[in-house]
Order: structure tokens, then sequence, then C-alpha cells
């Protein structure tokens, strides 16, 4: 069961890179919330609440789905109920920002206005405006394990490499800054595709699924460390 998982999982990242983001279902419209049941998403596309942005665990911190959005949230954000017209208006659990929505009640522990920080780009949002995305393995020191999770660099942001631990997160956990790195080309063995980023004694290396995808992102890293954030600069280069 464990290599049928992995093996699907590969699978679906590799479709991923080549063909686009396709992980999240459509954003449903503002006015459509209660009207029309939402397409939730899947619970292992996130690892925190896309509302609070705190870590889900099997104890004190579960998976919940809110009934008008479908957002995956936690428990204290889906603890609200609004009755929901495509449901027969029976109340349902939503999040907090349904229920304001749908009820017109305030709530007064609503946290509007709290400023964004770097890291806080949600991945699904970033992933559809980025430079190139997906699955990668970063590996320890000893190159023979390490984390797995969704690699991003953003459009707005092509000098940055974003890391989230699943493609619906709302929040990056880490990020690289790209510029002036040595993006490096490992020789491959025992099948690995693996490629390294290095500067001043820092050493990253990662593992892709595919020799197709791990040449996608040498050419883009190559691009961010060297300080070429449009297409049209690159051309300049190579001209020159």
């Amino acid at each position: 069961q464990d290599a049928i998982d992995r093996k699907e999982k590969r699978s679906e990242t590799f479709k991923t890179a080549v063909h686009g983001l396709e992980t999240g279902p459509p954003a449903m419209k503002t006015e459509e919330l209660g009207r029309r049941a939402p397409q939730w998403v899947r619970d292992n596309l996130v690892t925190m609440c896309m509302r609070c942005k705190e870590p889900f665990n099997p104890l004190v911190r579960r998976r919940h789905h809110c009934r008008a959005c479908g957002y995956v949230v936690c428990a204290r954000c889906s603890d609200y109920r609004a009755e929901l017209q495509y449901d027969g208006n029976r109340p349902n659990r939503v999040c907090q920002e349904c229920y304001i929505f749908l009820t017109g009640h305030v709530v007064l522990e609503e946290r509007e206005g709290r400023h964004k920080g770097i890291l806080e780009k949600g991945a699904a949002e970033v992933s559809g405006r980025s430079l190139l995305c997906s699955s990668l393995q970063l590996l320890d020191k000893n190159g023979k394990g390490g984390t797995r999770g969704w690699f991003v660099i953003p459009q707005d942001d092509p000098l940055v490499l974003y890391i989230y631990a699943a493609p619906q997160d709302v929040r990056a956990h880490t990020s690289i800054p790209l510029l002036g790195y040595q993006v490096k080309d490992l020789a491959q063995g025992d099948n690995r595709h693996l490629f390294q980023l290095s500067q001043s004694g820092q050493v990253y290396t990662f593992l892709a699924d595919t020799q197709e995808l791990k040449q996608r992102w040498l050419r883009t890293m190559a691009r961010s460390a060297a300080g070429i954030t449009h297409q049209e600069e690159e051309e300049e280069e190579d001209d020159s």
C-alpha cells in the first residue's frame, strides 16, 4: 500500500508540474455562498488551517470543512452555524468569514486588518502566478532523507523560493533568497534527479521526481540567482 501511495503521489506531482496547477477547486463566487454546495478542498492538500494558519495535528487541532466555501479549517475557525440555502436552509458548520457574510453578525475575535508577513502568501494563489511550482524533496545534510513539500518561485517575487508543506497551505514555512546562489546539476545516481543551491558554505540539495522537472528547476533557479527577473532581460543576456 505504501508503494501504491508513493506511485500515485509521484504521478500527481508530475502531472501538476507539466500541465499547471490543478490541485484546488474553482473559487466560489461570493454571491454563490450558501446557495450552491461548494467543492471541498482535499484534506491531504493542506497542513494548516486555511483561515488562522495554525498547523493541524491529530489530537487537538483536527480538520473540518466549511460547508459554505469548502475550505479546510480547524475547530475554532469553524465553530459557527449558518443556514445554507442549498441544504434546505438548515444550519451547517461554517468558517468565521462565511458566517459573517451569511448572517451579517459581527464577531469580536475577527482578525481583519492584520498585516500579512512575507511568508503569509497562500500556496495556491502564488502558484497560479509563478515562474515554476512543483513538489520537490529538500534533502538533509547526509542526502539520505529530508522534507517533501511544495516549492514555488512567484512571478511577483522572482528572486525568492517559497517552501510550503502542501499545495493548498495558506502560509509558507520558510523561504530562500536565490540571488547570488550557485546552481549545480548533480550527477544522476540510482535514478535520483538531484541538484543543489550553494553559497558561502550554505548548501541545499533537492530531489525532483523526473529529469525533465529537474531541468526546469535548474533553468528557473539559475535565472533568479543571476537576478534575471523578466524574460526580456534573459533575451538581452543571450544576445550579448
